[in-house]
């Protein structure tokens, strides 16, 4: 059974064409990506991966508000019992949230530019149990 992979847009980013090509890559790749689309709630995204029964939640953030959308994804899944979903972020990541990410809870980071490749064997490592942190 593949691993499964939630690809989610929190908050009011509105552009969605990154997460779309990294959802097609990881789909590519063998994983069963489900998709949200743009604007979600946290507690939409929340409930969708626990329903979906997901591996990993790939967090797709243009808008800068990535250090309080994965704390509140991340403690979302906590309050849920889905402690065990990991979380990773993509998109436009300064260098210096990296590390604030991973403090969150984020286990992983793949900034714009991040090539397709890495982003699969980052999540790939993930859902083997091969790695507990992956960060880019």
């Amino acid at each position: 059974m593949p691993a499964r992979v939630l690809v989610a847009k929190p908050g009011l980013d509105g552009h969605d064409r990154g997460a779309k090509i990294v959802a097609r890559a990881l789909r590519d790749a063998g994983f069963e990506v489900i998709f949200t689309g743009i604007r979600q709630r946290v507690e939409a995204i929340v409930a969708t991966a626990v329903q979906e029964d997901v591996d990993v939640v790939g967090l797709s953030i243009l808008s800068g508000a990535h250090l309080a959308l994965t704390a509140r994804v991340v403690d979302g899944l906590r309050a849920a019992g889905a402690a065990d979903i990991a979380v990773v972020v993509g998109g436009t990541i300064p260098q210096p949230d990296v590390a604030r990410l991973g403090a969150a809870g984020a286990v992983g980071v793949f900034p714009t530019g991040t090539p397709l490749d890495v982003v699969v064997q980052g999540i790939r490592a993930l859902t083997d149990r091969e790695s507990p942190c992956v960060s880019v």
